[in-house]
């Protein structure tokens, strides 16, 4: 009886070793400081956005998309600019902070204002920390801006997505036209 439960002991820790190791590894991560829009989500600060409060970190999708909800249509709250999104005071640089909820080799992160990359990080192929902080430059903007924020996978064809709503120059006004300073 000892040899048969062994043996079955055995052939169980065998295929489970077998099952997670050629498992997919799954990555997931959101820009949490300043708050991005799945943040605020899950912070109950924003009302309607679906399952996103339950998963603010799987805005994930194929590399190179410029949209807050990575095409997915379960998450397309996330791109509906007709919701009070929160809007955060920030300067001209400012620190953004990524929370990993799993950790995945990144290839780099990247950040733009409407068209335009105003920063890109390399990740060295390395799986980061369970958080990543980033200062980017944001001189050349001001007034109320939407970040998108891109954490682009090293050994797979996805990304993961965030955008942020930012005043840029803090201000009291968190509603500004939306502008580009003209010597940038």
């Amino acid at each position: 009886m000892r040899r048969i439960l062994t043996l079955f002991a055995a052939v169980v820790v065998g295929l489970a070793t077998t099952v997670f190791n050629t498992a997919p590894a799954f990555a997931h991560g959101y820009v949490n400081s300043p708050p991005s829009r799945q943040a605020n989500c899950a912070q109950g600060k924003v009302p309607d956005c679906g399952s996103i409060v339950w998963e603010p970190q799987s805005v994930e999708g194929p590399k190179g998309l410029r949209s807050c909800h990575a095409n997915l249509p379960q998450f397309a709250q996330l791109s509906d600019e007709s919701k009070p999104w929160p809007v955060a005071s920030v300067g001209g640089t400012t620190t953004f902070t990524w929370t990993f909820t799993v950790q995945h080799a990144t290839r780099d992160f990247e950040y733009y204002i409407g068209g335009t990359r105003v920063a890109v990080v390399d990740g060295g192929g390395r799986q980061p920390p369970p958080t990543v902080s980033h200062t980017v430059n944001l001189s050349g903007f001001s007034g109320r801006q939407k970040i998108l924020a891109i954490w682009n996978i090293a050994d797979t064809a996805n990304a993961f997505y965030s955008c942020i709503d930012v005043n840029i120059g803090g201000g009291n006004n968190p509603n500004p036209s939306p502008h580009r300073h003209a010597d940038s």
